[in-house]
């Protein structure tokens, strides 16, 4: 795409302040932090004298995901880069992207590894300089304000130098030149102590004497008024010091300008530019001139007149005429109206070369409406013509308000090409999940047949294969991405498959029909969907989830478990009534949680006693077995006990030493990371020969209870223990259940030997209850997930426990981790379930080909929700849910598979007694 800029700008140079994870509330409020004695007034005196006396300010409004790399993109580049770069870890570009940087005469940058070499990466070389401090600098146990003194006086140390080089003193000296000052602390502190905290605090008011004292540095070196300051942040703060989502609190951030180029504070308009976010800064008074990330990157090139980034889809926040922007308006208008003239000829740009592109590759291609009226160049630059019309002719107002119309009508362009396969998508995707579950209850329904009418086969195969042929001819001649082809694979194979096995099993189908009560069967499915809506609602509203426990605890076992069966098991009753309403506490819980280890510790006790009463169950199955088998089995838990302990010990003395801001002793992190390992390897590496499923469950269980001491914050640990009582009585009760209901068909039964079990998956039929428990399967993955996180997003999952092991950043490290805190619970609900399919006497995987089947209603659900309009709150929850549920469907089968990896080799045969008795 070609280049366009202004010939030259009001400013010479510009300094670009990013202050990284700082919220606009806590630095422009009066007194935003109350609960912290001896708080001044105003945290940050230098910056808000700058908005109340000589600069313009507002609301940078960030995109999703609220991250420092994405947010600097954004900044500097003009644009939003997709989310795939995450798998890059923000740092490395998945590709070469222009700049604000690339475009100056020279940009000299200080601040973190993790930010400045991508803005050097791609650039023309020699144009970027980078003074980095040591990645290992970063380390969230210690003040992170050295980080951001770090660059201050690397900064002077710049102007030092330039004194003493001539060469060095003429480049600095040269105009559009831009200096960019990354300044981490903020963001590390926040992770650290939180938002709302005094250290927090403290590190504003660094920033803010950073940003005085940089200004001050400027003047005395340059003497002049020549340099136009931009402060800003990449991204906002969460309560619990995470970011990444569509919170408000991360995605508005502070913009404020001065200098060279920039108007003064306005009074503000009518209606107010305020509203209830921006009250408590006492500042209503003045004019909020707010904007998208990406204006930012449009206003800077404006400012030192430099071609401005090829990739930006930003707009200059002076192009709405009726509205004051940011730029000093000193030639009536003039610059403004070039201004705006500029950005319409760079996003005119984007859409003619997507334009082009999508007519080349699309049949029957339907241009963007507003420019149907001849070719996209020629309409384009008819009405760019008219605007350099309007300025030559000084009507610089209505300039700015064509170019305005321009502008919106383009990005209007940009976004209808960007969605427009989304439809055709958006179909082959829901007829694939129709087709999975149409698959998925042919399977359990309908037996395989070798035979069936052959012409019938042959016709349905001949369909399938017609019909993939023709959309990848069209996918040819439109020459589609190649994942286009993949999509359509999905729902011709499920449908294929489904129809072939139906059309195969005609009579079978028939009888299967006609001997099942469908009044029936409506309401259980009418039951199911409701259960599975329930659960879609649940991850807006925790509260769903502890509903959920109430009724299985409380209203499942009063209205549908046999009287026979309460009266016979009032002890398992009890059990199953305890363990649902104690784990029904934990949803309620305020996922806003602080550290707190006598929870933690609280927590490690309830698991030794968990984990004991499971040897002593254990070793009482074991009684038939020699005593050295149970020796061995007793002094592997004894094993388990000790560093589950030592766990407790160490996370007691290392949470004690962050908290003094003593940094993390390198002997409590050795030991932190020797006792995970090991406690987490344990189980997988002991070896005792034909254990009974409660001893290898136990070994397991206290095999993760160290994680849920060392990477918990306050009751994960008492979660964990609860949820695996839960998942013990369930196993228990359905055993129970089954085993009654067995009996009673074996007693309607004239012939007893009809009544058979299944040996193979082929052979399965689910029976009446098979559904309910795929359902209660369904219910523990979720819970498995959100037991004690926030449903609102994943970044709700805290940092500071990682602390204790990981104390420089480390983002694929950091997130390692909290990915096998998450995975744990599920490795016990494997486990279990696969207990479950042995108990009752079912062929592996049977059960979660019933779960699989149900899921996806979920799942579409989710998918219908997913949005790209309205708030970046309700854009990141649609995207997010509708992720977790597909990796959660995924991560099913992966847990049924683990679990029969786990429990191979076990005796994996009815132990409780009471079972015994009902059989």
């Amino acid at each position: 795409m070609q280049s366009y800029g202004l010939d030259r700008g009001p400013a010479k140079r510009l300094v670009l302040i990013v202050a990284d994870g700082l919220r606009a509330d806590l630095l422009l409020s009066k007194q935003p932090f109350p609960t912290i004695p001896g708080s001044p007034e105003t945290v940050a005196p230098h910056l808000r004298s700058v908005v109340e006396r000589r600069g313009a300010f507002g609301v940078s409004h960030t995109h999703v995901p609220t991250e420092s790399r994405p947010g600097h993109v954004a900044l500097i580049g003009g644009m939003y880069e997709d989310v795939s770069a995450v798998t890059k870890g923000w740092k490395t570009n998945p590709v070469d992207f222009d700049s604000v940087f690339n475009r100056s005469s020279h940009t000299y940058s200080f601040g973190s590894p993790d930010i400045l070499p991508m803005f050097a990466q791609g650039a023309t070389p020699g144009k970027v300089d980078m003074w980095m401090f040591h990645e290992d600098e970063e380390d969230f146990t210690k003040d992170a304000t050295a980080l951001d003194t770090w660059v201050l006086n690397h900064v002077r140390d710049l102007f030092h130098n330039a004194s003493t080089s001539m060469a060095l003193n003429a480049q600095m000296r040269a105009e559009k030149t831009v200096f960019f000052l990354h300044l981490l602390g903020l963001d590390t502190t926040g992770h650290s102590y939180r938002p709302f905290s005094r250290e927090y605090m403290n590190n504003i008011q660094v920033v803010d004497n950073i940003v005085r004292q940089t200004e001050q540095s400027f003047s005395e070196f340059y003497e002049d008024s020549e340099t136009a300051f931009v402060f800003t942040a990449d991204h906002g703060m969460s309560r619990i010091g995470n970011h990444g989502d569509g919170d408000p609190d991360n995605t508005q951030t502070p913009l404020i300008a001065w200098g060279k180029g920039i108007r003064g504070p306005l009074p503000d308009s009518n209606p107010s530019s305020h509203d209830d976010y921006s009250a408590p800064w006492d500042l209503t008074r003045l004019l909020r001139r707010d904007v998208e990330q990406a204006d930012v990157a449009a206003l800077m090139s404006t400012l030192i007149g430099i071609d401005w980034p090829v990739n930006s889809v930003g707009v200059v926040p002076d192009v709405d005429h009726t509205r004051p922007g940011y730029l000093l308006d000193v030639d009536g208008g003039k610059t403004q109206a070039e201004a705006a003239l500029v950005n319409a000829r760079v996003l005119l740009s984007h859409y003619r070369v997507k334009h082009a592109r999508k007519r080349e590759h699309t049949l029957f291609y339907k241009p963007y409406p507003y420019f149907s009226d001849g070719e996209t160049y020629l309409s384009g630059q008819m009405k760019l013509s008219e605007i350099e019309h309007l300025i030559k002719r000084q009507q610089y107002d209505d300039a700015r308000q064509a170019s305005s119309k321009l502008i919106k009508h383009t990005l209007e362009g940009l976004r209808y090409l960007q969605t427009y396969d989304r439809t055709l998508i958006g179909a082959i995707v829901v007829v694939a999940y129709l087709g999975w579950i149409a698959y998925g209850a042919s399977t359990i329904l309908v037996p395989p047949s070798s035979t069936g009418i052959t012409s019938r086969l042959q016709a349905i195969d001949l369909v399938a294969a017609v019909t993939l042929c023709a959309f990848w001819t069209l996918f040819i001649l439109q020459k589609s991405r190649g994942s286009f082809y993949l999509y359509i694979i999905f729902p011709v194979y499920f449908w294929h498959q489904a129809i072939r096995r139906f059309g195969s099993n005609v009579d079978q189908l028939r009888k299967l029909v006609s001997t099942t009560h469908l009044s029936g069967l409506f309401v259980r499915g009418g039951l199911v969907v409701v259960t599975l809506e329930g659960m879609v609602l649940a991850y807006t509203h925790r509260s769903i989830w502890s509903i959920g426990f109430l009724i299985m605890g409380l209203a499942w076992p009063l209205f549908f478990w046999p009287n026979e069966v309460q009266a016979r098991n009032k002890l398992l009753h009890r059990s199953w009534t305890i363990s649902c309403l104690a784990t029904a506490i934990f949803p309620l819980l305020d996922v806003n949680k602080k550290e707190s280890i006598p929870t933690v510790l609280a927590g490690g006790v309830c698991m030794l006693v968990a984990g004991f009463y499971g040897a002593v169950r254990a070793s009482r199955e074991w009684r038939q077995l020699p005593r050295t088998q149970r020796i061995s089995f007793q002094r592997a838990v004894g094993v388990q006990c000790g560093l589950l302990i030592s766990s407790m010990i160490v996370t007691a003395s290392t949470a004690l030493r962050l908290r003094q801001k003593l940094g993390l002793p390198l002997l409590n992190q050795i030991a932190g990371w020797t006792i995970l390992v090991i406690a987490s390897g344990f189980p997988f590496l002991l070896r005792i020969e034909k254990p009974t499923p409660e001893a290898r469950i136990t070994t397991l269980f206290l095999g993760f209870s160290v994680c849920f001491v060392i990477l918990s914050i306050s009751s994960e640990g008492l979660f964990y223990c609860s949820y695996a009582t839960t998942l013990f009585v369930w196993t228990e009760v359905e055993t129970v259940l089954r085993a009654y209901r067995h009996r009673m068909i074996l007693k309607e039964e004239d012939n007893k030997s009809e009544v058979g079990l299944a040996s193979t998956i082929e052979a399965y039929r689910p029976q009446a209850d098979d559904m309910r428990i795929a359902v209660f399967f369904l219910f523990f993955v979720q819970v498995a997930f959100f037991g004690t996180g926030n449903v609102a997003s994943i970044s709700s999952f805290y940092l500071e426990p990682v602390y204790r092991l990981v104390p420089i950043f480390s983002p694929f490290l950091m997130a390692t981790l909290l990915i096998f805190k998450i995975i744990a619970p599920y490795i016990i609900l494997s486990a279990f379930f696969a207990l479950l399919n042995a108990r009752l006497h079912l062929p592996p995987f049977s059960l979660f080909l019933v779960a699989l089947t149900l899921t996806d209603v979920m799942t579409m659900t989710f998918f219908f929700k997913v949005t790209d309009t309205g708030s970046w709150l309700e854009i990141g929850q649609s995207i997010s849910f509708f992720c977790v549920s597909s990796l959660l469907l995924v991560w099913s089968a992966g847990i049924c598979a683990i679990g029969e990896i786990l429990m191979a080799g076990t005796t994996m045969h009815v132990s409780n007694a009471k079972a015994k008795k009902e059989n």
